[in-house]
């Protein structure tokens, strides 16, 4: 008896199936990534597209330097041809699929991490997202965590090493604790009145028809949301500390998170990526009960102990490093709050001591080096809410009497169009138009240059949009209108048959011509 219950400790302690699983996940996820990119980099950043990465490279060259290397370590300071740009989604594409078969999974997830910081690199705004930066933490991360070998096979592998395990944990810790404590310590009065989903179903960047209906759910329902959202994200991630059977449960309650916010709203394949990581809680001793009976002996063959030393060494001298600036970053996201006025003192104080004595040394010395490389990250989603949805359209007139919109394809436009679900897509123009919307002068820029393509008639940039209202030629004038959008309410859905309702606020621009 004394034996079989070693063995069990031991089983339940293994992760060897775990690994399997994950690292195939975030395959999957890495494919849906570059494919998504790939369809749309003409309109975004190619030559023809709205932020040419060409010409902000040299730009970055003319204005630093040497420096603009440190600055933007990507590969397209070597070629950033359509062609490069085109051949580096195409290589990741083809890099996610050996990932998902399991060959060679360490230098595939290394070329992973090199081509994906080299494209958000050059992607500007358009490649700004944070579940851009979670992946590419992820990824890099998942290095210490794969096997060695080129063709591993999951009946003779090794444990994986605990640091890399753990080096996951931590990165999904780091992700749901911020996610909740920076909306207490940045003291939004919607977060801390717990009425914030009242405006989050209608003001969030894309929603989809079921967040209509969310919407449409009764106050102490929304309020209740928010207080089971705040458990998951401060509390349940401290069970990733405790036994298998606690993390299991921790796995599933930050899963039914991430899929309560999938079905609600447009956020590309960051909740798929948030699930991978939640999957890598899971111990094979579950997870056996749901894999062929072939695979039962996983975690039987005797472990290689000279290489797992070695391993173990070389990847903890490595993780060091990593780990201390993570840590910088963590505390750096609590900090960075606008409202500490409006925090208790004590709480105050601990954070100006943080700033003070660890934070002013810690960027000058460390961040200052590992920032560039967008792989070691604060997350906060959402500490904000917007109680108001403002919305630019695009107008075009041939004549400048008549107007005709552009339609998007996933953003609020048409009232009586239906909000649709793009998931796991991540169409980056509508979602840069919400955040446009927010801070249109911050946003003018690229504004401009959407529009000054709309005058030319660029295909490229067209085919990101849903339709083109004017297919014989490109219209002579543009304007950007300011509106301010809701969702309706159930009766006047059934009456007019609309999903938004929307007020002008005002003309953003004048007519625009190419002259």
């Amino acid at each position: 008896m004394p034996d079989d219950g070693k063995e069990k400790t031991a089983r339940e302690s293994t992760y060897v199936l775990s690994r399997w699983l994950f690292l195939r996940l975030l395959g999957v996820t890495y494919l849906i990534a570059f494919v998504s990119l790939w369809i749309q980099i003409d309109g975004l950043i190619c030559s023809t597209g709205i932020l040419p990465a060409e010409k902000y490279l040299e730009a970055v060259r003319q204005n630093l330097g040497v420096r603009g290397y440190r600055e933007l370590p990507t590969l397209c300071w070597f070629n950033c041809s359509d062609s490069a740009l085109h051949c580096f989604c195409a290589v990741g594409t083809v890099l996610s699929v050996l990932l998902i078969v399991g060959i060679a999974p360490v230098p595939v997830l290394l070329l992973l991490w090199v081509i994906y910081l080299s494209l958000s690199l050059a992607g500007q705004a358009f490649l700004s997202f944070q579940w851009d930066t979670l992946l590419l933490e992820t990824g890099f991360f998942a290095m210490f965590y794969a096997p060695l070998n080129l063709l591993p096979r999951i009946s003779q592998e090794n444990p994986p090493p605990a640091i890399g395990r753990w080096l996951l944990w931590w990165l999904l810790f780091k992700l749901m604790f911020l996610s909740g404590i920076t909306k207490l310590l940045w003291a939004d009065p919607k977060w801390l009145e717990l009425n914030a989903l009242d405006f989050h179903y209608f003001t969030q960047p894309i929603p989809n028809s079921l967040s209509w209906y969310a919407h449409q759910l009764p106050a102490w329902w929304q309020k209740l949301s928010v207080v089971v959202m705040f458990a998951i994200e401060l509390f349940v991630p401290f069970l990733i500390l405790t036994p298998p059977r606690f993390r299991r449960i921790a796995c599933f309650l930050m899963i039914g998170l991430q899929v309560g916010i999938t079905v609600t709203g447009n956020y590309g394949f960051f909740n798929l990526l948030a699930i991978v990581l939640c999957v890598s809680l899971l111990d094979d001793d579950l997870l056996r009960k749901f894999t062929p009976k072939r695979w039962a002996i996983l975690g039987a063959p005797e472990p290689d102990a000279r290489n797992m030393k070695w391993r173990k060494w070389t990847a903890l001298a490595l993780a060091v490093p990593l780990i201390l600036a993570s840590l910088l970053t963590f505390l750096n996201e609590m900090v960075r709050t606008p409202r500490k006025h409006e925090l208790s003192e004590a709480v105050a104080s601990t954070l100006e001591v943080c700033d003070e004595y660890v934070l002013k040394w810690g960027r000058r010395r460390i961040l200052k080096w590992t920032t560039p490389f967008r792989t070691i990250n604060g997350y906060g989603l959402f500490r904000t809410m917007t109680s108001a949805r403002p919305e630019i359209t695009i107008e075009g007139s041939s004549d400048g009497t008549n107007w005709k919109e552009y339609e998007f394809c996933w953003k609020a436009g048409r009232l009586s169009r239906r909000p649709s679900s793009a998931v796991p897509h991540m169409p980056r123009l509508d979602w840069q138009m919400w955040f446009a919307a927010l801070n249109p002068q911050g946003n003018e820029y690229w504004l401009v240059s959407l529009s000054q393509k709309l005058l030319e008639g660029s295909p490229e940039v067209l085919r990101l949009l849903d339709q083109n209202p004017f297919p014989e030629g490109p219209p002579k004038y543009i304007r950007l209108l300011y509106y301010r959008y809701e969702f309706t309410d159930s009766k006047e859905k059934r009456i007019r048959g609309t999903w938004w309702k929307r007020t002008l606020i005002k003309r953003l621009t004048g007519d625009l011509s190419l002259r």
